[in-house]
């Protein structure tokens, strides 16, 4: 299993947000790239990147920090909020991003979806489910649809996705423990037939071993981190 351990983007800075509320964001480090070269000295391999401002504005804000971490550190960069094109997810893979999240955009535009798997592959797009009591939230979670996580999820393997990032909103920032039994009927309502990554709520190892043992492809892990409640060498280890 993979650990992606995160670093949120708001107004330039590092922060982590309280259930999606940008109202909640506090500050967790002073340097970005400073954090990203520590997350590579504890031997992980990918980084989660969220722009937040570029979330709640549907364009790239913070651009440049994203592409400072993929050329300064050896670490492959996971990037989402505000993509909502095929011209911007090709400008971020150019410039050196390894694997861009469409959010929003899974609900409101499939066919960007569509063209997107088709055009760069498989490998290159991850589809971000973020779920409010088991119904899909878009638009930096500020908007909550009547569409189901899992139908949602097979919809989006009939276009070719393999890849999949699960968020429980009411789980994020919490340090509560992730949301095993939503993540465990997304593996089993897709039939086990793509990569889910769980996101929010991770507060100990014992987070990671859970999602290890349900044959998650990865888990993604911020606060936990920051608060020092996890030992992110640790999780990696136990991981692989």
């Amino acid at each position: 299993m993979v650990i992606l351990p995160a670093i949120d983007i708001k107004d330039g800075n590092c922060v982590r947000l309280f259930r999606g509320d940008y109202a909640t964001a506090e500050k967790v480090a002073d340097n970005y790239l400073d954090t990203a070269l520590s997350f590579e000295k504890a031997g992980a391999e990918w980084i989660h990147m969220v722009d937040l401002d570029g979330a709640k504005e549907g364009r790239p804000v913070n651009t440049k920090i994203y592409t400072d971490v993929a050329e300064k550190t050896s670490l492959k960069v996971e990037l989402g909020g505000g993509i909502r094109s095929l011209e911007t997810i090709e400008e971020y893979l150019k410039m050196g991003i390894s694997r861009v999240i469409l959010g929003s955009a899974a609900l409101k535009n499939p066919k960007l979806v569509s063209n997107s798997v088709e055009k760069f592959g498989a490998e290159k797009i991850v589809v971000g489910i973020d779920a409010k009591n088991g119904m899909v939230a878009t638009e930096g979670w500020l908007e909550t649809s009547n569409v189901n996580y899992i139908d949602l999820a097979n919809k989006m393997i009939s276009y070719g996705v393999k890849y999949f990032i699960f968020t429980d909103i009411s789980k994020d920032g919490t340090l509560s423990g992730v949301n095993a039994e939503q993540l465990k009927a997304l593996y089993y309502g897709t039939r086990g037939e793509c990569n889910i990554i769980a996101s929010g709520g991770v507060h100990t190892i014992e987070d990671i071993r859970i999602c290890k043992e349900m044959g998650l492809y990865g888990t993604i892990c911020g606060k936990s981190i920051y608060s020092g409640s996890l030992d992110l060498a640790e999780a990696i280890e136990l991981a692989k």
